[in-house]
């Protein structure tokens, strides 16, 4: 395919050119060349190049890459502006970033060996230019450019790879081709035409967008359908713009012309489905995000600690949205740091929720390996007290990864977590639909205790819940949860395990106000005010329906979110309500369990009544579960009631009930003994395998460090060859000036190869001219034929010899042979001028004598 794209056709980025950053480790030169060489004309782009260069040596890389381009190459130099069709090098010891269209240098921030050049201009381009970033990575070592082509990629910027079966050294591009990284993967030389491509086929897919409107396009609730149908998760709720700029990377990638093409082709392509979801995913994270915050947070948990009364000394956080898990991890490290600080550090415990959409990041975050490059973000004593250096990178000490639960979770279907001290939701919700915010802002105000800690991102405010939530600090987005209970909280159900999920089908949300009536409004303050908590279930257990706060007799479990009732259910009333709920399945008809005993922090006695719902039908089969507190003086006068042997007639059946209780938590213990033999097993066969590939790893490890001891000592010979080639190019050229004759190597295409001094006085020549044809150098000779014997000497191998005369009087003798390398092949011709003046004049009077 054969494409160029005018510089009018690319995105606009306001004024400033689009770069195309290059990454590749010193054995990418060839890789380098091959893209080069293949830009067509006039491209509009301008080419940063980061190479792995050795900074005690001087680069040659802006000479080696001009021979495969027209364009010029240059050497960055501190604050250069960045042009169209124009290829820059990184200088030798040195970070290169871009900013506000400028080229910065900067002292590299890392000690050699661990420096990571690549990933920091890819980083500075997806600040720079968003959307509009580029960023390739080829032959190389490591997995230096990997973090930074995830960075372009959150942005919606464009990601390429080279083939690792093309690349000399294959480590780099396999990184990022693993990693999902790399949007394209394909040859160096097939990139360029791939790279304008995609940036006119985005600008079409943008125009034929904005002409369908705003959020209402057929095809994009076609494709949200394809996606929930895959994936199960509704992204209806997000905003349009959002899904319609990552729909449009896709659209591009794949050089379709419009949306509705990409979804024909997703309905041929089921696995694009799944990239596509990733692509839905914004994973923006980093160690202590915007510092001024944390700082602000831990000033203000200090506080609250403080104030807290002694024997409260559990700390539960939700962290939504956690990515793969470095927001969590830093809220684990700052409680640990107020928590040493207390008088009685040791009793107090930590748990900490951390949730996410993608299970990729999940189990990224469970592994808690980082790369090296957290250094930027995670100062020296954290680094110390809470990571252990391991291999390239770090890995997060045992004490905090133990007070961390991952799980995937999402917050607009699934239960939330609650009795929570400190709720985080960082830049999450800016994704979010309005009518979505409104929805999340109460469901955050539930999950939270009294006084509990709201953290938001930069951009994130608690809207129109201002009664909800107090501000503790403006300026960071920290709220301080309010006692005012909120007048609605629309709990999220399972949809998956709904009845109702299934008469729905998603539809790109455009939410209308309904007008306001006082009737459903009194009824709700009624039933919010003078109701008796209750939750509604389905024959399953699964809670579709909460009213009033349940969280004393209901607290979701550790692990992945499950909004069930058997789980959910407080220890001390979970087996009585299993049975009572089975029992009102069976005969339909009401149970009251009265007196039953809570546990733990929320002792006290509470009466449940389970009843069959039959009426209104849409709720048919349903179960309502109601939970009646008992007063503490009720409570007494029962057991003085009971003491004085005041049993009721029905003592009778309370005992088959227990009798009936029992037999189930046998036949449940002799299930969960099967399970823990059976997990068990597991384990142990899983610890085999452990074992025996830490022994291979072990195996591995030496292997690699022989591999680098041997790398070494070939470097080294390397460098003493270069050194040796060095000084006998020296030798070369003193040699060649000593001779005193003008010397003219030109290569197989007659272009200047090199010349000596001397030839300066007869051709008009300059260094730049390296490069240069034959028949565009100027001279004093009369030889125009000088162009075409060079050929006819390239092309028999024959020796020429002319005398000829020069325009200031002087005669030469033009010697003209083929150049021959030590392998005895032709590689272009050497032309000699030896000055023979003084001959032709003593001729000239010995013939006139």
């Amino acid at each position: 395919m054969s494409f160029t794209a005018p510089a009018s056709h690319l995105p606009d980025l306001a004024g400033k050119t689009r770069v195309v950053g290059l990454g590749a480790s010193a054995g990418g030169l060839e890789a380098l060349e091959q893209f080069l060489s293949n830009v067509p004309a006039h491209s509009g782009l301008a080419y940063v190049v980061v190479q792995h260069l050795d900074p005690t040596h001087k680069a040659m890389l802006a000479e080696l890459l001009q021979r495969s381009t027209a364009m010029p190459v240059r050497e960055a130099l501190e604050r250069m502006r960045v042009e169209p069709d124009v290829v820059y090098v990184i200088p030798p010891n040195t970070e290169l970033t871009v900013i506000n269209g400028l080229l910065r240098l900067a002292p590299p921030a890392q000690p050699r060996g661990m420096r990571l050049p690549i990933d920091v201009l890819f980083s500075s381009l997806a600040r720079d230019q968003g959307e509009g970033a580029v960023g390739v990575v080829l032959s190389g070592m490591g997995s230096d450019g990997t973090l930074g082509l995830q960075a372009i990629k959150t942005q919606g910027g464009l990601t390429l790879a080279q083939q690792p079966a093309s690349a000399q050294f294959d480590s780099m591009p396999r990184s990022a081709i693993e990693a999902d990284a790399a949007d394209i993967v394909v040859l160096p030389g097939e990139m360029p035409q791939r790279i304008l491509l995609v940036a006119a086929t985005k600008q079409a897919a943008s125009s034929a967008a904005a002409g369908e409107g705003d959020g209402g396009s057929p095809s994009l609730s076609a494709v949200l359908k394809l996606l929930w149908e895959r994936s199960k998760h509704d992204l209806t709720l997000y905003k349009p713009s959002t899904l319609t700029r990552r729909i449009e990377r896709r659209v591009a990638v794949h050089g379709l012309a419009s949306m509705a093409d990409y979804e024909a082709f997703l309905r041929q392509n089921p696995q694009e489905l799944d990239l596509l979801f990733k692509e839905m995913l914004i994973g923006v994270t980093s160690f202590f995000r915007d510092p001024l915050v944390w700082a602000e947070l831990k000033s203000s948990l200090a506080l609250a600690l403080a104030m807290r009364p002694g024997q409260d000394t559990h700390l539960r956080a939700w962290v939504v949205g956690c990515s793969t898990g470095e927001e969590a991890y830093s809220l684990a490290m700052v409680l640990k740091e107020v928590v040493t600080e207390l008088p009685q550090p040791g009793e107090c415990k930590l748990q900490i929720f951390a949730t996410d959409l993608s299970a990729d990041a999940i189990a990224v975050a469970r592994r808690g390996y980082y790369p090296a490059a957290i250094t930027v973000d995670v100062g020296p004593e954290r680094l110390a007290r809470f990571f252990t250096a391991r291999g390239e990178g770090f890995q997060i000490n045992k004490e905090i990864r133990e007070t961390v639960l991952f799980a995937q979770h999402d917050v607009i279907l699934d239960p939330p977590f609650t009795r929570l001290d400190i709720l985080s939701c960082r830049n999450l919700m800016i994704y979010f639909s309005a009518a979505l915010q409104r929805r999340l802002i109460p469901l955050f105000h539930y999950s939270l205790r009294p006084g509990g800690l709201l953290l938001l991102g930069g951009s994130e405010t608690v809207g129109r819940s201002q009664a909800l939530f107090g501000p503790l600090s403006a300026k960071a987005r920290l709220y301080r949860r309010g006692d005012n209970a909120a007048s609605a909280v629309d709990f999220p159900v399972n949809r998956r395990s709904s009845v109702r999920m299934h008469a729905q089908e998603p539809t790109v949300s455009n939410p209308s106000h309904q007008p306001a009536n006082l009737q459903p409004l009194a009824d709700q303050l009624l039933l919010q005010r003078f109701s008796p908590p209750a939750v509604l279930v389905n024959e399953s257990g699964d809670i579709v329906y909460v009213s009033g706060r349940t969280g004393k007799y209901l607290e979701p479990a550790a692990g992945k979110a499950n909004w069930n009732i058997h789980v959910m259910a407080q220890p001390g009333i979970r087996t009585q309500v299993a049975g009572a709920l089975r029992r009102t399945l069976q005969d339909r008809k009401p149970v009251e369990l009265p007196g039953l005993r809570l546990e733990g922090e929320t002792q006290g006695i509470v009466d449940v009544t389970v009843q069959v719902v039959d009426e209104p039908k849409a709720l048919g089969g349903m179960v309502m579960i109601v939970f009646r507190d008992v007063p503490s003086s009720a409570a007494g006068a029962r057991k003085r009631r009971k003491t004085a042997g005041q049993v009721d007639a029905g003592a009778s059946d309370e005992l088959l009930r227990s009798q009936e209780e029992i037999r189930a938590l046998r036949e449940e213990m002799r299930a969960s003994e099967e399970e823990l033999q059976a997990s068990n097993e597991e384990l142990q066969s899983t610890n085999e395998e452990l074992q025996s590939a830490n022994e291979e790893l072990t195996t591995s490890k030496e292997e690699a460090q022989s591999m680098n001891e041997e790398l070494q000592t070939i470097n080294t010979e390397l460098q003493s060859k270069l050194d040796d080639l060095a000084l006998a190019q020296s030798d070369m050229q003193n040699l060649l000036n000593s001779t005193d004759i003008a010397t003219l190597f030109l290569d197989s295409a007659l272009n200047v190869r090199r010349f000596t001094e001397k030839i300066t006085r007869i051709v008009h020549l300059r260094e730049g001219d390296i490069g240069r044809p034959l028949s565009e150098l100027a001279s004093t000779l009369n030889y125009p034929e000088l162009h075409a014997d060079s050929k006819e000497t390239l092309r028999t191998l024959a020796v020429s010899e002319k005398q000829i005369s020069a325009t200031d009087g002087h005669w030469f003798m033009v010697r003209i042979m083929p150049y021959r390398t030590l392998t005895n092949v032709i590689q272009g011709v050497v032309i000699t001028f030896i000055d023979i003046t003084a001959a032709k004049q003593l001729e000239d009077r010995l013939r006139k004598a």
